[in-house]
């Protein structure tokens, strides 16, 4: 299993994509942004899966996704990237 975290624009997008992830049946909290990666809102999503979770309808919402990895962080999708 990897652990991924998503950071966001909004509060209430992290809400709505930890229901998401919960559906998905990954283990997932809401919790502050480390220091080591931007948020515009100070909220981001840590969940662990077999593969990180992104649904077309909440990209909008979506700053970043990394993969935690042992020496950081592996980008898998950036809101700068479309």
């Amino acid at each position: 299993m990897n652990q991924y975290i998503t950071t966001f624009y909004s509060h209430f997008g992290a809400i709505r994509y930890k229901k998401l992830c919960d559906q998905y049946g990954c283990t997932a909290k809401v919790m502050p942004v480390p220091r080591s990666l931007s948020s515009s809102c100070g909220t981001c999503v840590g969940y662990t899966g077999e593969e990180h979770i992104i649904d077309e309808k909440y990209l909008d919402e979506i700053e970043q996704i990394v993969m935690v990895v042992s020496d950081g962080y592996e980008i898998i999708y950036s809101s700068e990237d479309e």
